[in-house]
């Protein structure tokens, strides 16, 4: 092998001298010669012309034919390509079809911001940007495309300000109004290829039903906290859409979002450059696409899994055949149903025009795509913002942020800041000791957010005791609660039994711990035993219990379980902890 590599090294610097010998040949015929007068050779030749009849003229030489270029790039395009055009598995020829090519990114967050970047630097021709959210300092940590400098832009200006720095040679598209079923169909099918980058069931099925509907390829992705996922919908005649793999939405309460379970910046950076790159090898007609395979990505392990999908369903209401449109509204609760797959494996350059003449894979057409109610079809809203308020409790059952100020400092609650006190449910003004749940302070204060986020922040002598769901929080935090509001005979038997269920974690340990010191240890209460102490500690109430969870919807549906348990004095913070820093303490950070 060492031999062959020598052999091909020593016939390469030949080639290299050769060429070398013949440029300076050519340059030494080329080069104008100095006449006895001092003119030049192209000086006579000029006087020549003007005077072909003047003797010793020499006759003009006709100019060296231009390059050959059977790649049509130009030289621009070849010395900034460079790099990809010296690959063998890509060249010139990958690379003149991804320059005429076009893709559209839904999304310039998280996934949309390095797709659209790498794109733009691999020579994508043209480039839409979709989004009709505004840049927040919140989203700089994973959305590098955006700046500091651009906080509260729109974010598609924004990630188009950042592709023209880094390619003037992209053509660009800003859909600042976003993806919405009225325009969908119509948006996709201007560009070969489209990324979704968004963060919502709703806009992935309407991508994908508009993919489906326009015949164009769909590169899909994911992340959210450690993990991320990849795929290609509507790519090959077998291709499954998004439909195909899950003809129903996901429960609105499965949906995680980077907005309450966070993200690790890097792990949407490095999906959004999967995408990219599954981009150009269709767009370029290289290599073999994602279709038919989910790509799993576990950061913190740093595995990549890949799973094979099944393919492209018959009765698949988006892309399946036959049946019509009317009977894939049928099908999925409205007049149009929703699909994302994979179409084909080509190169698809050339077919953004907006005049092709691609054709629907299935039953959705892009009027069904328009009439479907995707935000009822999901239960979900289009887009990643804080829900819409829950109004469920009366107005006497919460108290505003400067309402429950007072209250607290009444009642001794939130003084100081002492953590430890407050993980056992005692008050943070230090002046407990008497062993009763809650401390000496004349409240209970929960806090019903997720441990990550009341771990961030809190106020001082909060419990935390979070809220999943009503029957999670009945089942294993409302007996803690009873406990700490009370110091009846009943309690000590409800908290030994939440203790015994959670085993002493977040609030129990403390509510066990403050009401056995009262004497009236045993064993957890169980089936009537536990409802007859439940009654009884509701009746022996003695402190109001206050709860407060980040934005005021959480905390009504603990507070209408706590309520239903027996306790009268509860109330809930109107707007949550979001208020509380808008209104009393503006130096506590919003997550």
């Amino acid at each position: 092998m060492e031999a062959e590599n020598a052999r091909l090294r020593a016939e390469v610097e030949a080639l290299r001298a050769r060429l070398r010998a013949l440029e300076a040949a050519g340059a030494s015929a080329d080069a104008p010669r100095q006449q006895p007068d001092g003119s030049s050779c192209t000086a006579a030749a000029a006087a020549g012309a003007a005077a072909p009849a003047a003797a010793g003229a020499r006759p003009s030489r006709a100019p060296p034919a231009g390059f050959v270029s059977p790649h049509g790039l130009t030289k621009p395009q070849a010395e900034r390509y460079s790099r990809q055009l010296l690959l063998p598995a890509f060249g010139p020829a990958a690379q003149a079809r991804l320059c005429a090519a076009s893709a559209l990114i839904v999304g310039c967050g998280g996934l949309g911001a390095p797709a659209a970047l790498y794109l733009a630097a691999a020579g994508i021709g043209r480039l839409g940007l979709a989004d009709h959210d505004a840049v927040e300092i919140s989203n700089l940590h994973r959305q590098i495309i955006h700046s500091e400098a651009r906080a509260g832009a729109h974010k598609a200006a924004s990630a188009a300000a950042a592709v023209a720095a880094l390619n003037s040679s992209v053509a660009l598209d800003v859909h600042t109004e976003g993806l919405t079923p009225a325009n969908a169909a119509d948006l996709v099918r201007r560009y070969d290829l489209v990324i979704d980058a968004s963060d919502n069931a709703p806009t992935r099925y309407l991508l994908s039903d508009a993919a489906a509907a326009t015949g164009t390829p769909l590169v899909s992705a994911a992340a959210v906290g450690t993990d991320g996922q990849l795929t290609v919908y509507c790519l090959g005649e077998d291709g499954p859409c998004y439909r195909c793999l899950f003809p129903e939405p996901p429960a609105p309460g499965n949906c995680a979002r980077c907005a309450d379970a966070g993200v690790l910046g890097p792990v949407p950076g490095v999906m959004g450059v999967l995408q990219a790159l599954e981009a150009v090898k269709i767009l370029a007609g290289v290599g073999k696409p994602l279709s038919r395979q989910l790509l799993l990505f576990d950061a913190l392990s740093g595995r990549f899994t890949t799973i094979k999908l099944r393919a492209r369903a018959p009765d698949c209401a988006a892309c399946g055949g036959g049946g019509g449109a009317a009977a894939a509204g049928d099908a999925a609760g409205g007049t149009g149903a929703q699909a994302e797959g994979p179409a084909g494996g080509a190169c698809c350059s050339g077919r953004g025009s907006g005049s092709d003449a691609r054709a629907p894979r299935g039953r959705m057409r892009p009027e069904d795509v328009a009439a479907f109610d995707y935000a009822a079809f999901t239960g979900q809203a289009a887009h990643d913002g804080a829900p819409p308020p829950l109004r469920v409790l009366p107005p006497d059952q919460r108290l505003a942020a400067a309402e429950l100020r007072d209250r607290l400092a009444a009642a001794g609650l939130g003084g100081g800041d002492d953590r430890d006190g407050a993980a056992n449910g005692a008050s943070s003004s230090g002046s407990g000791g008497s062993g009763d749940s809650g401390g000496a302070a004349g409240c209970v204060l929960i806090d019903v957010r997720p441990t990550a986020q009341f771990g961030v922040m809190s106020l001082p002598g909060a419990v935390n005791l979070p809220f999943d769901s009503p029957e999670r929080f009945r089942e294993r935090h409302v007996a803690s609660v009873l406990a700490l509001a009370s110091c009846g005979a009943g309690c000590a038997a409800l908290a030994a039994g939440a203790a015994a269920r959670d085993g002493g974690a977040s609030g129990y340990g403390g509510a066990a711990s403050a009401t056995g010191s009262s004497g009236a240890a045993g064993a957890a209460p169980r089936g009537a035993a536990a409802r007859a102490a439940a009654e009884q500690a509701a009746a022996e109430q003695q402190r109001p219990v206050y709860v407060v969870c980040r934005r005021g919807n959480h905390s009504q549906l603990a507070v209408q379980e706590l309520r239903a348990a027996g306790l009268r004095e509860v109330f809930d913070l109107a707007g949550g902890m979001e208020a509380w820093a808008a209104e009393v303490d503006p130096a506590m950070p919003v997550l």
